[in-house]
Order: structure tokens, then C-alpha cells, then sequence
């Protein structure tokens, strides 16, 4: 009978463990703003997808540990073929980006054959196959005005492609896909923090339904509210996106307060400082992406890097 000890350890210890783990693997590890804050004591990058697609795509490292949810962890998988890429809970999952299936895409392509395919990067490696680019929040308006088409198909988020909508020519033809936390989050419930907080500036992320974003001060990026945090004259702000945010704008912008303005995203708090250990110890858990997916999936990948400069 094979015996398993289990070792439990402080946490100074597992990141300590964690660091040279890395060290000795050539490793790093890229952690999303929404992750749990002890997470951010191992990463080498934080960032939103954006910023986290481009470290990826510059690394030299061997391993890359991704500390975030599945369409991450493949994006990084795309950048970088050759490299191993681990996620520590092979059940962070995005509900949103399981919203839209490739067969209902190609079904929505064929009805509109002029129109331009745009998908969020909050999709499976297999929907961003089927498409033409692929965009974040921080750059979906840009990339939008960038094609030549006059429609564009754009998945899976319809909050965000309402909000791009309204800031394009182009006509938008939306699919019926959200993001939990964010569609949460309504115009009366923000009335009321901004009631509580009457000197707070609201910083709304785009996923956010359209009658609570007409509450807000500035609509951003989760990189986007870093630099309005930093360089504004409020010391107070409502932070209308997953609430991990707040510990990252604590450590970027001290001595301003954070309040939440939206709930918790399970599936990225599912990262967890052991998980990460267990990934580097045990090379677990593996992202492989079928290579003639991956080859369209790179294509739309790498477009929205070259437009979105």
C-alpha cells in the first residue's frame, strides 16, 4: 500500500517553497487581478488579460503557471506552443466563456456573411478559432473601428458589445452572453453606494449592465481603473468589477480607499497558494490544445496584439 504524507505548511513557507520551485524550473507565474491576494506575493505579472497575454507572449521562460481561470491559461497556451503551461485548478473554469459554443457561431456566421467575427478573449481556444480577431475590454473599441467591416459579430458578452456600440460607427451584432458578477450589479444597488459614499468617483468595468454604467464617473479596464486611481484627485472610489480589485488598487494606489461595488467571482478565488505549489511540484494541471485549433486560435490571438498597439 503506497503511503501519502501530507505536510501541511504556513504560508510564508509555501511561498518561499514556491519562489525557489520557480527558480530552479525557470518558471513564472502570471496571476489576474482577480485572484486571491496571497497570490500576488508569488506572481511575477499582474494584470488584466490584456497585459497578461503580452507577458506571456514575451517570456522565456519554460513554464508558464497561470493564475486565473481556463481561456487564460489557453491564451497563454497560444503564445506560447512550446512552452508547458500549467493551471493550478483544472475547474477554473469561466461560465461566460462557456456561454458560446462553436456551433451556434458558425450557425450566426452564416447568417450574416459580410459581417466581421470579433470574439472577447473571455472564450474557449475553439471559439477563437472561428474568428476573425480577438479583443479585451481595454482595446474591443479600437479593434472594432480597426476592421473594414461595417458589421461585426461579437461574443459571448453582450454588456460589454452594448457599451462598444455606443462608441462605433459600426453596427454590432451581439450575442446573448454575460459574466456573473458583473451582470449582478444594478443601477438601484449602485444608487445606494453612492449614497453611502456621496465623495466616492465610481469606476465601472465594462461588463456591467448599460442603467448601472450611466451611474459611473469613468467605465475602464481593470488596468484602466489602476491608472484613474493613481493619477485622480479623489481619495475615494466605488470599484465596479470583481471585489479581488480592491486589494490590487490598495497595493497600487495606498493611502485611497476602495469600496466594492460588485461580488466575487468563485471560479478565479478557486487558485490557491497549495494549488499553485502542487502545479510546480507536480506539473499539473496541463493545457494541450488540438494543433489545427490552435493555429486559427493564434491567428485571432496574435491580430488583436498587432491592432491593438
Amino acid at each position: 500500500m503506497k503511503i501519502i504524507m501530507v505536510i501541511n505548511m504556513d504560508t510564508d513557507t509555501i511561498v518561499t517553497e514556491i519562489k525557489r520551485m520557480k527558480s530552479e524550473r525557470n518558471a513564472i507565474i502570471l496571476a489576474h487581478n482577480y485572484q486571491r491576494p496571497e497570490i500576488y506575493n508569488v506572481a511575477d505579472f499582474i494584470g488584466d488579460s490584456l497585459e497578461l497575454s503580452r507577458a506571456a507572449a514575451k517570456t522565456d521562460a519554460d513554464i508558464i503557471v497561470f493564475c486565473g481561470v481556463d481561456f487564460m491559461a489557453e491564451s497563454a497556451k497560444l503564445l506560447n506552443p512550446e512552452k508547458t503551461v500549467l493551471l493550478p485548478d483544472r475547474e477554473a473554469r469561466c461560465p461566460m466563456a462557456a456561454m458560446v459554443s462553436v456551433d451556434a457561431l458558425r450557425k450566426m456566421k452564416k447568417e450574416h456573411p459580410g459581417a466581421a467575427s470579433m470574439c472577447y478573449i473571455n472564450t474557449s481556444a475553439a471559439v477563437k478559432a472561428e474568428c476573425d480577431v480577438c479583443c479585451t475590454s481595454a482595446n474591443a473599441v479600437k479593434i472594432v473601428n480597426s476592421l473594414p467591416n461595417r458589421e461585426v459579430i461579437f461574443v459571448p458578452d453582450r454588456h460589454l458589445g452594448e457599451w462598444v456600440q455606443k462608441q462605433t460607427k459600426k453596427k454590432l451584432i451581439l450575442w446573448d452572453g454575460y459574466c456573473y458578477v458583473h451582470a449582478a450589479v444594478n443601477a438601484n444597488k449602485l444608487d445606494d453606494l453612492k449614497k453611502d459614499h456621496p465623495k466616492a468617483k465610481v469606476l465601472a468595468h465594462p461588463e456591467t449592465p448599460g442603467d448601472a454604467l450611466a451611474l459611473a464617473d469613468h467605465v475602464a479596464g481593470t488596468e484602466g481603473m489602476v491608472k484613474i486611481a493613481r493619477e485622480s484627485d479623489a481619495d475615494e472610489f466605488i470599484i465596479v468589477t470583481e471585489n479581488g480589485m480592491l486589494e490590487r488598487l490598495k497595493k497600487e494606489a495606498p493611502g485611497k480607499r476602495f469600496f466594492a461595488g460588485a461580488g466575487v467571482c468563485m471560479n478565479q478565488k478557486r487558485i490557491t497558494l497549495d494549488k499553485v505549489k502542487d502545479a510546480l511540484l507536480l506539473n499539473q494541471h496541463r493545457i494541450e490544445i488540438p494543433e489545427n485549433v490552435a493555429m486559427m486560435a493564434r491567428r485571432a490571438l496574435e491580430r488583436m496584439l498587432d491592432m491593438g498597439k
